[in-house]
């Protein structure tokens, strides 16, 4: 088998490993436990230049909070549609979906992506040239200006768009990113809107820590509350000036305006809520660390900070910038529930007879299944146990899949009833019959952590090993 095929960019959401990693689980040695800090996904014969890398194996992906659900409801339908375009390659166009990128290929669940690198196009990682001519020649602007990939949540408060907020709408914003950034198709009404509504759920994550006002909570500490007061000074320099009057403390810290910050030109004040999770930091991401930051603004604004009032003032930005449970655990049930919230798109797309629709979410869902088939390792591989179970979870997959593709082949054929009665079918397993099937597996699987990381070391050792050609 040639190596290169292993390392091509292959990414259905943030977790698509690469195409052909089960087949070779039957050679993993899984005995093997060193740590694999990323997962290369670019060659030279890949469709995005070696050293690509979307790291894509944790197990802890960023916590995604819907505003819909934390008020106690669900998901829309045009939610649902727009997570599940949001996440598919079919709407971009050129090398982006020919390497199966997504929109969610860089906002990993609605956060940002802070180990994507693509030579050419970063910087450093978590850094994207969106004029590169990788992506869109018509767009190339002849030179490499790589911006912060920004997170998304709390986006419905935070227009205009765009790192330099040139973009007043929200819808103008996503369709210049598919079209113009992207090379995609211009996008359906319908996707357009799904793709808007889902983005505007996305919520900021809770931050018990801060007040109604702004303010720190009662339990900051001596550092915290010394950096907030430091927060709100004036510039010695410039008194009108002070990090509280650009990051205003109510809601998520931003007045929404530009200014110029000794970058090169005017940029839009970012939100510090939730900040700790969204590094590097600057439109431009040229930095790592909060140290970094107070300390460009320290040289810039001549504020004369201590080398304590630097440390106070780095506590109270970790401080507002933390968030309740930023991670998730990735696992069967996360994955099967929003398997089942994409699929709740034939719903309604099945009775309109839309064609187009029904195909994109097939395909949507059916990658999510197939991705999730590729958690559980073949029988083949005797490295592991559980054999029965991990059979008998892999039939489970397949047999939605299956019922994935009658139901696509019959609306084609306008047998709108038969597609329905195989989707009620296939709502009713994907309920119950396969939840129970993967979790028996799961002990098994790659969401054990164990065997995740021997089967990435393993893995790492033989492209390693493998000669290039």
């Amino acid at each position: 088998m040639n190596t290169k095929e292993i390392l091509t960019p292959c990414d259905h959401r943030w977790r698509r490993k690469a195409a052909v990693v089960l087949t070779l689980t039957s050679l993993l040695v899984l005995a093997l436990r060193e740590p694999l800090q990323a997962f290369p996904l670019g060659s030279d014969q890949a469709v995005l230049p070696a050293g690509t890398e979307f790291y894509e194996e944790t197990l802890s992906p960023p916590r995604e909070l819907f505003h819909s659900e934390s008020i106690g409801g669900r998901k829309s339908y045009l939610v649902n549609l727009g997570d599940l375009a949001f996440n598919s390659p079919l709407i971009l166009g050129g090398r982006a979906r020919q390497a199966e990128m997504s929109c969610g290929t860089c906002h990993v669940n609605g956060a940002s992506n802070p180990k994507l690198f693509i030579p050419g196009a970063s910087s450093r990682p978590g850094t994207f040239d969106t004029t590169s001519l990788m992506f869109n020649p018509k767009t190339f602007n002849s030179i490499l200006d790589p911006v912060r990939i920004p997170s998304l949540r709390g986006a419905r408060f935070l227009a205009p768009y765009g790192h330099d907020g040139r973009i007043s709408s929200l819808r103008d914003f996503v369709y210049n990113v598919i079209v113009n950034e992207f090379d995609g198709p211009p996008p359906s009404s319908a996707v357009l809107d799904g793709l808007v509504a889902y983005i505007n759920d996305i919520d900021f994550l809770p931050h018990p820590r801060i007040g109604g006002d702004g303010r720190l909570a009662a339990q900051a500490s001596d550092a915290e509350l010394r950096g907030e007061k430091l927060f709100f000074k004036p510039f010695p320099h410039q008194p009108q000036l002070s990090c509280a009057g650009c990051h205003l403390p109510t809601g998520p810290f931003t007045d929404l305006l530009r200014h110029d910050v000794g970058t090169g030109g005017l940029v839009k004040t970012p939100p510090l809520l939730n900040a700790n999770f969204n590094a590097p930091y600057f439109h431009d991401g040229r930095y790592d660390s909060y140290e970094q930051v107070v300390a460009h603004f320290n040289r810039l604004f001549e504020l004369n900070l201590s080398s304590q009032d630097a440390q106070d003032l780095v506590a109270y930005l970790k401080a507002v910038g933390d968030a309740d449970r930023p991670f998730d655990k990735d696992g069967v049930a996360v994955r099967m529930k929003e398997i089942r919230e994409l699929a709740s798109v034939l719903e309604l797309a099945i009775p309109a007879a839309d064609i187009a629709l029904v195909s994109l979410t097939v395909d949507g869902v059916g990658a999510e299944l197939r991705e999730l088939t590729e958690h559980i390792p073949d029988i083949r591989n005797v490295s592991v146990g559980g054999q029965d179970e991990r059979l008998a979870a892999r039939n489970a997959v397949k047999d939605l899949v299956l019922t994935l593709r009658r139901i696509d082949l019959a609306v084609e054929a306008g047998h709108s009833e038969e597609a329905m009665s195989e989707y009620k079918s296939f709502a009713t397993r994907a309920t119950f019959d396969v939840p129970l099937a993967l979790k028996k597996a799961e002990p098994w699987s790659l969401f054990n952590a164990g065997v995740h990381s021997s089967h990435y070391a393993a893995l790492g050792r033989i492209l390693q090993s493998k000669p290039s050609e």
